[in-house]
């Protein structure tokens, strides 16, 4: 059974693991249309969730363009009372062609949190996360973050979102967001959902240190790299060995990861799997895990074993040694930030 941990300096509790759901919804919709789970299989993996102990639940509006909040919520409904669980969903991404379904205006902000209560059919929202900051999606208005925090406040006090989280930015742009919400009195970030895992560790220079020392909790998303460090590439990026990794989805993993060590650190990954008897997707988390500032790594399955797997993994603990191991061969990389978009 999985812990329960605070999320930063705030009251709110989840479970150690967070569900990712990117890949509920409607088969064939959204950019992540052909590995997409459909509602029967998705509520297998929910149950089985809730068995474990797992009670934290990731959303986003642009998931599947809207199917995946409605299959989200309707499994939470149908499965748990509403105050048993933690839901979670995001804005900022394209909701449609129009300039003003994007982004963090405050019209966009009013209206997507509208939209993503009638989808999930909920009456409030337990944490709202910014997708990017005000300012960082290709194509879209710089839009003053006075006017985004101020929105993000309102939604708050109309008991529409109980508590905000940002995700993949700057640290010197997180702290702005936090510093600028602080001098105006409205509401502050609990959490931060940054990219890290074992052969991207760029947020241990910046943002990690920043939240850890100013209270806010670390959910990160790809902790196992979109499979890399589970396996789901057998020794390069062009030798996917699962749907996920040989459909579209392979392009995006490319994009992401570009170091000429990652999967030399997966091979350690792998060596340290058979000392621990575990599997790698264990051991990768099991590191990650052991981070300062980490609250729940935001995980995907496609299965109940999946799952299984890395509840298990919370129960791994790395040896010194074994870290250091791990570590050694991670070389800086550029922020993916400062090649235009993470």
């Amino acid at each position: 059974m999985l812990k329960t941990v605070r999320v930063g300096n705030s009251g709110l509790s989840v479970s150690q693991l967070c569900l990712g759901t990117m890949n509920f919804g409607e088969p064939g919709r959204g950019h992540q249309a052909d590995w997409t789970l459909g509602i029967k299989e998705s509520r297998e993996i929910f149950s089985a969730a809730m068995d474990l102990g797992l009670f934290y639940f990731d959303c986003a509006d642009n998931y599947g363009i809207g199917a995946c909040e409605k299959v989200v919520g309707k499994l939470l409904r149908e499965l748990l009372p509403r105050d048993e669980y933690v839901l979670t969903s995001k804005v900022a991404m394209p909701m449609g062609r129009n300039a003003n379904q994007c982004g963090l205006s405050r019209k966009h902000i009013m209206e997507g949190v509208d939209k993503s209560l009638q989808r999930t059919g909920h009456d409030y929202l337990d944490q709202l996360i910014i997708h990017r900051h005000p300012h960082g999606v290709p194509g879209q208005i710089n839009v003053p973050i006075e006017e985004t925090l101020e929105a993000l406040h309102d939604v708050v006090k109309s008991g529409k979102v109980l508590y905000l989280g940002a995700s993949t930015m700057y640290a010197w742009q997180f702290a702005e967001l936090q510093l600028t919400a602080e001098k105006h009195g409205w509401t502050q970030f609990i959490s931060m959902q940054n990219h890290y895992n074992l052969i991207y560790r760029e947020e241990e220079r910046e943002m990690n240190p920043y939240c850890v020392h100013s209270g806010v909790g670390l959910t990160p998303w790809s902790p196992l790299a979109r499979g890399i460090l589970a396996g789901a590439y057998k020794g390069g990026l062009e030798a996917g060995s699962t749907s996920r990794s040989k459909g579209m989805d392979s392009k995006r993993t490319s994009s992401l990861y570009r170091g000429k060590n990652d999967f030399e650190i997966v091979a350690r990954v792998n060596k340290l799997a058979e000392k621990y008897g575990k599997s790698a997707a264990q051991i990768s988390l099991a590191w990650l895990l052991s981070k300062p500032g980490i609250v729940a790594p935001v995980v995907g399955v496609s299965k109940v074993s999946q799952l299984n797997d890395l509840v298990e993994a919370t129960e791994i603990t790395l040896e010194a040694d074994d870290i250091s191991y791990l570590e050694a061969l991670y070389q800086p990389l550029d922020n993916l930030l400062s090649l235009g978009f993470s």
